[in-house]
């Protein structure tokens, strides 16, 4: 498809808002050796999209401007290049892209084979496209980082999810109850209904003083916390933790990677622990499996035609609410 134009949203300069967003033409991007060429079906937003826009990760990311936004997309491969064995023209996928070069929200992308999986027909373009970040960090923090299995098999295990609203806390809940583990969540009050419909034992309204406290309704102390909200101090999460419990911050900030670090000279048995997100093939088909089998969903909040990007944007930034926004050409 060398030389030919697609219908891409970039923006030209790190700071802005959604009115910084343009709708351009562009052109098609050309696979090289071990990437492949997708037909964009759906486009999912993250948080992190716009922290990258609004320069929270300069100098890393973004690597060059303009920047086309967006790593999670699914679609149907249309070109491969060399080297590419396991996926072929035609196949209905679901990729994960680099947050420092973007792409997804455009008609064409090129992914990297070895972040590419193949979507079953049971699995919607929308669908697959919720699943790459936040089902991934989601997985990472329960199994990698906890050593929770997903199977039902380990120990009775107490967990806490914070900001359950967002998608990540969305995929920790629906994970944490196959590993038979008791959930509790915290999320808006509007949002509580939600997330018990994901299996959550316990909700708690994040506005309330128990649920600014992170207290468990029956009194739980947490083996394992998975801190998907804004930064809280250690002496909230403390009182609430087993002898051994863990927080898994998701969203880890220079303040939380002290305090690790902190606990860790400390020999102190109560920790809390940065994640950051390790994208692999293996785990992301193992999620689109599970949501082909009815046992994990993607929630989508909403969705939006990539030709009209603002709207969706502005959401994105409010940060209030519950799963995916989605993004079709």
């Amino acid at each position: 498809m060398a030389g030919k134009l697609m219908h891409a949203v970039h923006y030209t300069n790190c700071g802005g808002g959604p009115c910084d967003l343009k709708y351009v033409e562009v052109p098609v991007p050309t696979p090289k050796k071990d990437e492949v060429l997708i037909k964009v079906e759906a486009a999912s937003l993250s948080p992190i999209d716009w922290v990258i826009q609004q320069g929270g990760w300069k100098p890393m990311f973004p690597r060059v401007l303009p920047q086309i936004p967006g790593t999670d997309v699914a679609g149907e491969v249309v070109d491969v290049g060399s080297g590419v064995k396991n996926i072929k023209a035609g196949d209905k996928v679901v990729a994960m892209l680099a947050f420092a070069s973007g792409g997804g929200l455009a008609e064409f992308v090129v992914a990297k084979a070895n972040l590419t999986v193949i979507r079953p027909l049971e699995v919607s373009a929308a669908e697959g496209a919720g699943i790459p970040a936040s089902g991934l960090m989601a997985h990472q923090a329960l199994t990698d980082s906890a050593g929770l299995k997903l199977d039902g098999t380990g120990k009775p295990t107490n967990i806490l999810i914070t900001n359950a609203s967002e998608s990540v806390g969305n995929y920790a809940i629906q994970l944490a109850k196959l590993g038979n583990a008791h959930v509790t969540a915290t999320c808006a009050p509007e949002h509580i209904d939600l997330a018990k419909s994901l299996g959550a034992d316990e909700v708690v309204d994040q506005t309330t003083p128990d649920g600014q406290a992170l207290k468990s309704p029956s009194g739980k102390n947490y083996d394992i916390v998975i801190h998907c909200g804004e930064p809280t101090s250690w002496s909230i999460f403390e009182p609430h933790l087993a002898s051994n419990g863990k927080i898994f911050d998701v969203k880890p900030t220079p303040s939380s990677i002290k305090a690790y670090a902190l606990k860790k000279l400390t020999f102190s048995k109560k920790q809390l622990i940065p994640v950051l997100l390790s994208c692999k093939a293996e785990n992301m088909d193992f999620l689109v499996k599970l949501a082909k089998e009815g046992k994990v969903k993607t929630v989508i909040d909403s969705k939006y035609s990539l030709s009209n990007p603002e709207d969706a944007w502005a959401k994105n930034a409010e940060n209030k609410i519950f799963g995916k926004i989605i993004l079709e050409p």
